[in-house]
């Protein structure tokens, strides 16, 4: 039969390598980042210098891990169930990666994918698409690039950015020209120590508190010809430019979805733990058919949501076209299974869920912004509805309408 569920011996490997992390470096230490919400450096560095950081999933010829699509996935499960906050500030210069993979010139993936993955040293990078009043929409962005001699002059705020202000290497959308719609956007590299580009405010958010978000800033903020992805040194397009941004953001999805499995994960194992443990009436509270159900539902919730996300990383992999919307469906019913089985976590601890001395309050509120971040579930139905009707290719790819549809309204992950 050719279907089939098993993993590779190598697969099987970084899964008990990133187990054995999580247990190690990142639980421990969990508690302590949520409180005061500070960026887990040494825990990050510690992932690099393992070769389970961001540039795991980066390609061989970049000095990456080049590791396939499935076992990407694998890795952000395992490292989401360790804790997410930390998982997010681990693997999130990979989308920054993402972006230069799919947009950039052959010697700027050399540069700045090769710079993300120097063994020697932990370098950082960032997304910037989301702005104060453009997320879903990203055809509202006013960030914008003016040409000059020599490069670009850009001026607006990015919002919600994950290493926004701490990253080395800064991707940042801004429009070239609002005329030419989806066509008018364009990607830029700003690279830290530029003088025109500054951090915001860093925001204070409800969970996944040992990730980095913050503003970032650019004014007057001037970068080289070949800085903005896809062109060249005489400013020549040699790559596919903001065009790769529909190809990153939804290949991106599933990698979200397998964080929110990796949360969901943990809350169930903890919850069923406690159930096993915790008498009521004379009996385990696992074995009461309340508390039962329950459990049910959430092993089969959280299976579902992994088959979904697998599905749609075999997919990637094997460069099968999402054409029913795979990658949305999977960030849409992880994301959804996340929140659902982190809450049901709680109600089963009853008012020890409650507090802070047991993990699932903070599963519970790590959990939420899987159905906001990368799209949210309302804008993942919107692109599924649209594949299963038709309606995708005319109704969203006139006037750039398809990128407003797969913008992520957070820049992380």
């Amino acid at each position: 039969m050719p279907l089939d569920f098993s993993l590779t011996t190598e697969q099987e490997d970084i899964r008990a390598l990133a187990h054995d992390f999580a247990v190690r470096e990142m639980r421990p230490r969990a508690d302590y980042f949520d409180e005061h919400e500070e960026t887990p450096w040494e825990v990050m560095r510690l992932a690099h210098e393992l070769g389970i950081g961001a540039s795991a999933g980066l390609p061989n010829e970049y000095g990456g891990g080049g590791l396939d699509f499935l076992s990407s996935l694998i890795l952000q499960e395992e490292l989401s169930w360790g804790d997410a906050g930390m998982a997010v500030s681990i693997l999130a210069s990979g989308l920054a990666g993402a972006a230069i993979i799919a947009m950039g010139t052959p010697e700027q993936k050399e540069r700045y994918i090769g710079a993300l993955c120097d063994p020697r040293q932990l370098r950082l990078g960032a997304m910037g698409l989301t702005e104060p009043g453009s997320g879903s929409d990203a055809l509202a962005l006013q960030t914008t690039a003016r040409q000059v001699e020599g490069g670009w002059v850009l001026n607006g705020t990015k919002q919600f950015c994950t290493n926004g202000g701490i990253a080395d290497i800064q991707v940042v959308f801004a429009t070239v020209d609002r005329n030419l719609g989806a066509a008018g956007v364009a990607a830029f590299v700003v690279e830290k120590g530029n003088a025109g580009m500054r951090q915001g405010r860093k925001e204070r958010k409800l969970g996944v508190r040992a990730s980095h978000t913050a503003q970032v800033i650019l004014e007057d903020c001037f970068v080289a010809d070949d800085a903005r992805l896809g062109f060249d040194r005489e400013g020549r397009a040699a790559g596919p430019g903001a065009a790769g941004a529909m190809l990153m953001l939804e290949a991106s999805r599933p990698g979200v979805a397998a964080g929110a499995v990796g949360i969901a994960r943990a809350a169930y194992e903890y919850a069923l733990g406690y159930a096993l443990e915790r008498e009521q009436f004379g009996k385990p509270i696992a074995h009461h058919q309340a508390i039962a159900f329950k459990l049910a539902d959430m092993a089969t919730k959280i299976d579902a949501a992994r088959l979904l996300t697998w599905r749609a990383g075999w997919m990637a992999h094997n460069r099968i076209p999402y054409a029913h919307g795979e990658g949305s469906m999977a960030k849409l019913y992880a994301g959804d299974t996340a929140m659902e089985v982190t809450v049901e976590a709680v109600q089963i601890l009853g008012g020890y869920g409650y507090i802070k001395e047991y993990p699932v309050e903070r599963f519970m509120r790590d959990a939420k912004i899987y159905q906001i971040w990368e799209g949210t579930a309302e804008i993942q139905r919107l692109v599924i509805s649209r594949h299963i009707l038709g309606g995708l290719s005319t109704a969203a790819s006139g006037g750039g309408g398809r990128l407003a549809i797969i913008a992520q309204p957070d820049s992380q992950r």
